[in-house]
C-alpha cells in the first residue's frame, strides 16, 4: 500500500480550503497513493463563531466532496476532520470520515480528547464550542485495518493501544499541533506511537498561521512500525507519501512481539488518578 499526507494551511475560508484539498489529494492519487489522509479541519480552521458558522452534518458538502472524490480516484480518503452538526446536540463535533473506493463511508470518528490546555500563555478551549467524542473506531483500507485518531489524541496512549489489540496496522493522526508543542512533542509522540503499537502512522499537520492568530507546526510525516521516519513534509502546503511494508511489520511483530507479550491480567486502573 502507498500511503499520502497532505499538510495544508487551512484558515476560515472554506471555498478556499476545499480547493486546495481536492488539488492535494488529486496529486497524491497521480502519484499512485492508495490511503491518503488530511489534516484536522481541513475545511474550515478558524475561531468558535467561524465553526458555529459553518458547521455540517454527515450529508453536508464536505464529506459528500469527500465521497465523490475517493470514488471517482479509486483510493481511501481519510477527510481528516470537520466540524460537524448533530441534531439533538448542543455542541459540534471534531470529527473524521473515512471514505473508500466505492465513495461509501468506512468509518467515522469524533475526537474523544478536547484541547483544554494553556501553551505558552495563550489558552485554548475546544470544548467551548466542540463535545468529546466516546467511541473508539477502526475502519478496513485494502484489507489492512485503520485506527482513526485526531490531533490532541497523540498524547493519550491508552487509546493508541485499544487500536493496536483491535487490530490497527495503521494508526491516522489527522492535526493542527500548535508551533510550540509541535516543535517539543510532535516527533517523539508520533515515533513513539509507532514503536510502542508496532504500527504504522500516518500523520498530516496543519502549517502555518490561522484565525485568530494561532499558528500549527506542520512536520507531517509517515512513520514505519521500527519508528523509522518514511517521508517528513517540508514547511508548506504539500504532499508526502512512502510505501508501506506489512511484511516487514509482520517482521517486527514476530521478531519483538511485544504486543504479543502484554499481560492484561495485571493491568490495573488505580482508583484516583492524583493529578
Amino acid at each position: 500500500m502507498r500511503a499520502a499526507a497532505v499538510q495544508l494551511n487551512s484558515t476560515e475560508d472554506k471555498d478556499r480550503n476545499l480547493e486546495r484539498a481536492d488539488r492535494l489529494t488529486r496529486e497524491a492519487a497521480h502519484a499512485g497513493a492508495d490511503l491518503i489522509v488530511l489534516p484536522e479541519k481541513f475545511n474550515l480552521l478558524g475561531t468558535h463563531e467561524h465553526y458555529q458558522a459553518g458547521a455540517e452534518s454527515l450529508d453536508g458538502p464536505t464529506v459528500s466532496w469527500a465521497r465523490e472524490t475517493a470514488r471517482e480516484l479509486g483510493v481511501d480518503l481519510v477527510a481528516g476532520s470537520f466540524v460537524e452538526r448533530r441534531e439533538g446536540h448542543d455542541k459540534l463535533g471534531n470529527t473524521s470520515v473515512h471514505a473508500g473506493p466505492d465513495g461509501e463511508i468506512r468509518g467515522v470518528y469524533r475526537k474523544i480528547h478536547m484541547f483544554d490546555v494553556t501553551v505558552a500563555g495563550k489558552e485554548y478551549r475546544e470544548s467551548t464550542s466542540q463535545e468529546a467524542g466516546d467511541e473508539v473506531v477502526t475502519s478496513e483500507a485494502d484489507g489492512a485495518r485503520l485506527g482513526l485518531t485526531v490531533c490532541y489524541d497523540l498524547r493519550f496512549p491508552e487509546l493508541y493501544r485499544i487500536l493496536a489489540v483491535r487490530g490497527a496496522r495503521i494508526l491516522i493522526v489527522p492535526a493542527a499541533f500548535t508551533k510550540t508543542t509541535g516543535q517539543a512533542h510532535w516527533d517523539t509522540l508520533l515515533r513513539a506511537r509507532a514503536i510502542e503499537n508496532q504500527a504504522f502512522v500516518i500523520a498530516a499537520d496543519q502549517i502555518g498561521v490561522h484565525p485568530p492568530g494561532n499558528e500549527s507546526f506542520g512536520g507531517s510525516q509517515i512513520v514505519d512500525p521500527w519508528g523509522d521516519v518514511l517521508a517528513r513534509a517540508e514547511d508548506r502546503e504539500c504532499v508526502i507519501s512512502a510505501d508501506l511494508d506489512f511484511a516487514r511489520q509482520d517482521e517486527v511483530r514476530d521478531t519483538l512481539p511485544s504486543l504479543a507479550n502484554r499481560v492484561p491480567s495485571a493491568y490495573r486502573w488505580p482508583e484516583e488518578a492524583t493529578v
